[in-house]
């Protein structure tokens, strides 16, 4: 993974104030909505909308995922055509994702677009190592509410019956080497529940949360970030292999643990997501600045 994505949040492309704000906030990434956040009879107007502030306003450094609607849909094809080869648009999120069939329809309109999977279906868990293979697939998104809905679960804040369904999708992507994100918290004020709800992702080896509001980056931000006590353990076990490799040792001991292989290449990825979400922050600092700037001009 080259960039983070710790915080994906949701903008809906029918909403100006909205798309203005979007350039200034701490997000990741961002998805730009036509689908869900749009009602049937603005969906026209909307991806109107949205074409114009990608036309005029730069989004980077955060990755630029445009949510279109489904090809099942008045409005999926238009969607596609209307961004396919938008140089505002980084990859396209493809909702409710079946099978390789659904990317397929999509990548004929869209050409070599990368393209990303919403994840929220019965079918689409089955077959989830099969998508994630898909040679145009960047990315898996959960699609929890959907998948409840669809599924007859019940809210619980263990998620419990959900953990079949992400475990088959995390497996699935990391098999594939995507980026696979996790669903939605409802409740954005709840910040306690978000946050155990950020760690428990993170925990079971998500990339970042989906986000419905922009009150809910910090917790997602900090809860996917590496604390400063695993950036500073990833550099100690680094330095302690390779001392003990100096050695001619295989395996080196820190803090009464062993250090293995394994565990450097844990180090690594951990010091390695580090740099590239200080360097985005740095960038995004750097571009607000120059906005300032030119404004101020």
């Amino acid at each position: 993974m080259t960039r983070p994505f710790r915080s994906v949040l949701y903008i809906p492309g029918s909403k100006e104030r909205a798309l203005e704000k979007a350039r200034d906030l701490a997000a990741d990434a961002i998805i730009f909505d036509l689908e869900d956040a749009v009602a049937p009879q603005e969906k026209a107007a909307a991806r109107a909308t949205l074409a114009r502030f990608l036309d005029e306003v730069d989004y980077a450094p955060r990755a630029r995922i445009l949510r279109i609607n489904g090809f099942d849909t008045d409005w999926g094809r238009a969607d596609a055509a209307a961004f396919a080869g938008h140089a505002g648009v980084d990859a396209v999120l493809v909702p409710k994702v079946n099978g390789p069939a659904d990317l397929d329809a999509v990548a004929a309109v869209t050409g070599d677009m990368p393209l990303w999977a919403m994840m929220e279906t019965a079918a689409g868990m089955l077959n989830a190592p099969a998508i994630a293979a898909h040679p145009r697939l960047a990315g898996m998104v959960m699609g929890t509410n959907d998948l409840a809905k669809e599924l007859g679960s019940r809210f619980r804040a263990d998620r419990l019956p959900m953990m079949t369904g992400l475990g088959l999708c995390l497996l699935a992507a990391r098999a594939q080497g995507r980026v696979i994100i996790d669903g939605v918290y409802n409740a954005f004020r709840d910040e306690a529940g978000l946050r155990a709800e950020c760690e428990q992702g993170r925990d079971m080896g998500f990339d970042g949360k989906t986000l419905i509001h922009p009150a809910q980056l910090e917790i997602a931000n900090a809860a996917f970030a590496p604390s400063a006590e695993e950036v500073e353990l990833a550099r100690r076990q680094i330095e302690a292999f390779n001392a003990a490799r100096g050695q001619g040792q295989g395996v080196a001991v820190l803090d009464g643990r062993i250090v293995e292989n394994l565990h450097v290449v844990t180090a690594q990825a951990v010091l390695a997501k580090a740099q590239a979400i200080e360097a985005q922050a740095m960038r995004a600092q750097e571009m607000q600045a120059g906005r300032i700037a030119v404004g101020a001009d």
